[in-house]
C-alpha cells in the first residue's frame, strides 16, 4: 500500500503568459483606454455606448479613447479577450483591467466599477 501523495502533473502546453506590452498611444497620452464589446448594433449595445459616452463627457473630458468592438464582425475577439457577455465594457488603462458588463444604464454602478467613484460614496448617498 502507497501513502504516497499523488504528484500533480502540470500540462505547460496549456499555459499561457500574458506578458505586458509596450503603453499604448492613448496610455502615453495618460487617455483611459477603453474598449466596449457588442454583437451588432442592437437597442442595448447602442443604450451602452450613448452612456458610456455620455460617462466619459461627463467625467473624462478629452481623457478616454472609446473603441466599439462587434463580435458579430470579429467573434475570435470574444474568447481572446474572454468576453461572456455583451455588451461589456474593458477598461484596459489605466491598470488594473477592470471589465463591466451591461448597458452601463446605472450610472454609479459603472463610476465605481470604472474606480471612478469610491462604493462608499454611494452608500452615503
Amino acid at each position: 500500500m502507497n501513502n504516497k501523495p499523488e504528484k500533480s502533473v502540470i500540462d505547460r502546453s496549456k499555459i499561457r503568459l500574458v506578458e505586458r506590452k509596450e503603453p499604448s498611444e492613448h496610455e502615453k497620452e495618460g487617455k483611459w483606454d477603453l474598449h466596449l464589446y457588442v454583437a451588432g448594433q442592437n437597442q442595448k449595445s447602442v443604450t451602452a455606448f450613448k452612456n458610456l459616452k455620455h460617462i466619459c463627457e461627463d467625467q473624462l473630458k478629452g481623457k478616454y479613447h472609446i473603441q466599439v468592438i462587434d463580435l458579430l464582425k470579429k467573434p475570435q475577439l470574444a474568447r481572446e479577450n474572454q468576453i461572456l457577455a455583451i455588451p461589456t465594457l474593458v477598461r484596459k488603462s489605466p491598470l488594473p483591467v477592470r471589465n463591466i458588463i451591461g448597458d452601463l444604464s446605472n450610472t454609479e454602478r459603472v463610476l465605481v466599477g470604472l474606480q471612478l467613484l469610491d462604493e462608499s460614496a454611494i452608500q452615503r448617498m
